[in-house]
Parts: C-alpha cells; sequence; structure tokens
C-alpha cells in the first residue's frame, strides 16, 4: 500500500514508462510538478493532450506532420531534391540531419527497425511504402541512414535486397571516428570501420 495519494502514485507511474526515467527522477518530476505554479501544470496537460490529436504522418515520407496537413514541409518544397531519397528509422533522425545543413534531398522515415527478437518483421515497417516509391521510376539514389547497430545495419542489409532489383544507386551513411576523437580511445570495430571507409585526401 502505497503512503502516497493517489493522484501522485499514478503521475508516478506515468512518468516512469517514459524512455530514460526510472524511479528516481519519476518521483522528482512528480512533486517538482506539484508545487510548480498552476500554469505549468496546465500547459503541459495541454501539450500532451494536443500531442496525439493535432499531429498525424505525412502521406509520402511518414515523417510527422500537422493532422490537417497531407504531405510535410520537406516533401511540399519544390526545391529539395526529388530523386534522392534518405532512409532514417523515425523523425528524430529527419532532425538530425536537417540540423546539419548539408542535406538537401527527401526523406523516408520507417518507424522502428527490423527485431525479431521483439518480433518487428518488415510488414511492421514503411518498407513496401519505400518500394512503391523507387518503383515510380524518379528516384536515382537511397541512402540508408539507419542506426550503427545490429537492428539497423541489419534493416540496411535487407532494404538494400529488396532494392536492388530496381537499378537505383543505394549508398550508405559513413561510419568512424568521431571528430575530436582519440585513436587511442576508439573500439576496434569502430577503427575497422573507419579504415575500410577511408578517402582520397
Amino acid at each position: 500500500m502505497s503512503i502516497l495519494p493517489d493522484p501522485i502514485q499514478k503521475l508516478i507511474l506515468a512518468l516512469e514508462r517514459l524512455p530514460g526515467i526510472g524511479p528516481k527522477t519519476a518521483s522528482r518530476l512528480a512533486f517538482f510538478l506539484l508545487r510548480a505554479p498552476d500554469e505549468l501544470s496546465v500547459n503541459l496537460s495541454e501539450a500532451l493532450k494536443n500531442l496525439k490529436s493535432s499531429t498525424g504522418f505525412c502521406s509520402i515520407c511518414f515523417n510527422i506532420t500537422l493532422v490537417n496537413q497531407d504531405i510535410c514541409d520537406v516533401c511540399a518544397n519544390p526545391e529539395r531534391d526529388a530523386a534522392t531519397i534518405c532512409v532514417v528509422e523515425d523523425s528524430l533522425d529527419v532532425l538530425a540531419m536537417e540540423r546539419t545543413g548539408g542535406y538537401h534531398g527527401r526523406y523516408h522515415v520507417l518507424n522502428g527497425v527490423l527485431s525479431p527478437i521483439e518480433g518487428i518483421g518488415p510488414g511492421d515497417l514503411r518498407i513496401r511504402e519505400l518500394i512503391e516509391r523507387v518503383k515510380e521510376g524518379s528516384i536515382k539514389e537511397i541512402i540508408l541512414a539507419t542506426n550503427p547497430s545490429m537492428e539497423g545495419d541489419a534493416t540496411a542489409l535487407y532494404l538494400r535486397q529488396q532494392l536492388a532489383p530496381f537499378g537505383v544507386c543505394i549508398t550508405r551513411l559513413a561510419r568512424g571516428l568521431p571528430v575530436g576523437g582519440d585513436l587511442e580511445y576508439a573500439d576496434q570495430n569502430t577503427l575497422l570501420r573507419a579504415l575500410s571507409g577511408r578517402q582520397e585526401m
């Protein structure tokens, strides 16, 4: 039996379900909100309520967009290179790519990666829709930008196999040493990838 009032206990349990939030952090956040001005709690609850009701997915690339907006701003922008598609795991990756300012093509958001352990197969991702986009014939390059993890690599390999028959150029983001990193602190796999991905100067 909890010594906390039920509303606080429910909030703590709800916060604990968020990624990266443990019981202590959830408790601190709940008590912070309890002591905070009413305006902060009201604004937070309104933002959470509107999060699902006001957002949807782009009908072309499946990036997040407004619920009444059929296609996202990137797909609607005629200045973007429509012949290049960067395939990413989720919408956060789109934000990361856009922050670089160096990519001017379009995107395709898979909404996850292949993970047999978690029961996620090709039918659970937006792979069929990507293949349909490539079948249209206007795509020249597909950049596979899934994370450098076992699941990300497996997904990239599967996509390459599925897209190879269409004769489109398929590339993968380079991997290796981070800027400012020291060789002595790099792990073996990172060094091997940096070595195999070396470029002429």
